[in-house]
């Protein structure tokens, strides 16, 4: 009962944050951080809360989170320059290089895979089965969740009735509960909800191997305060209480393994830059 209160107050209140109108950079000295929204409200705020309480202390540079109710609401307020730093991998199409967006670290983890998974007591076996049924997805901002595996159906012309859920916890709900056929998404998420939820499913395509999600900071947040920052999500799993709290967010969301971040200058998003000079145009 006080779980479920006080999970009502913080979903109020990463919602009045977010869904606020726009501010100015670093108002208060405050920067804004948006991470996409690869769970649910509540569990994304469970994760990030505690890292970036870290990060702000360690390096003395104030973080706060702003998240909106969907991935595609929080893009577009990075997209609107509305945010400072930022954990993605919607950037790194030509047109969005543009803003002047810089990957400074990335979550350390195996490379991930795009996904198109069915329940593991489903009677579709292929994507050709898939023709005419409906598949959901994160939303249309997701790359490894929703524009490969989308465009893996494109290529093979498999055409099908496209459900976003907002986010990819929402998107399997909708497949566990029978309202979708299929459910496109991020291998890693998909794993990490069958193990919290305890459900079997079973994958009909893949993509190739991706790095995880990106560090970013915008163009406008001076070197120091870039570098101050990075140096504290980098140093978190060498310090004990860092450790802990990466644990803890770990498991949290179902990682398999406590994950940290590394330092990254970009060059290893090489396969997500090309997926966009071959992309549908309506995947771009």
């Amino acid at each position: 009962m006080r779980r479920d209160f006080l999970n009502r107050i913080l979903t109020a209140a990463i919602l009045a944050m977010g869904l606020s109108g726009p501010a100015s950079a670093q108002e208060g000295g405050v920067y804004r951080f948006s991470p996409v929204n690869q769970y649910g409200i509540n569990l994304t705020a469970a994760y990030w809360n505690p890292i970036i309480a870290y990060v702000s202390e360690k390096s003395g540079v104030k973080l706060q989170l702003k998240i909106g109710r969907t991935s595609a609401d929080t893009t577009a307020y990075v997209l609107a320059q509305e945010v400072e730093f930022v954990f993605s991998n919607h950037l790194f199409s030509p047109e969005r290089e543009k803003l002047g967006w810089k990957v400074f670290g990335r979550r350390n983890t195996p490379p991930v895979s795009g996904q198109i998974v069915v329940p593991g007591d489903s009677p579709v076996t292929n994507l050709k089965q898939l023709a005419g049924k409906a598949v959901s997805y994160a939303g249309p901002e997701a790359l490894i969740g929703y524009k490969m595996p989308q465009a893996a159906l494109m290529a093979r012309g498999i055409d099908v009735q496209v459900v976003f859920g907002g986010n990819q916890d929402s998107a399997l709900v909708q497949l566990f509960s029978g309202k979708v056929q299929a459910t496109g998404g991020n291998a890693q998420l998909v794993a990490g909800y069958a193990k919290r939820e305890g459900k079997s499913y079973r994958v009909l395509w893949s993509s190739d191997p991706v790095q995880d999600l990106a560090l970013f900071a915008a163009s406008k947040v001076p070197a120091r305060d870039v570098s101050a920052v990075g140096n504290a999500f980098f140093g978190m799993s060498k310090d004990a209480r860092g450790s802990e709290i990466l644990h803890q967010a770990s498991v949290q969301v179902g990682l398999t393994a406590d994950v940290g971040f590394i330092a990254s200058d970009g060059s290893e998003y090489v396969t997500e830059r090309r997926f966009y000079q071959t992309a549908p145009a309506s995947l771009r």
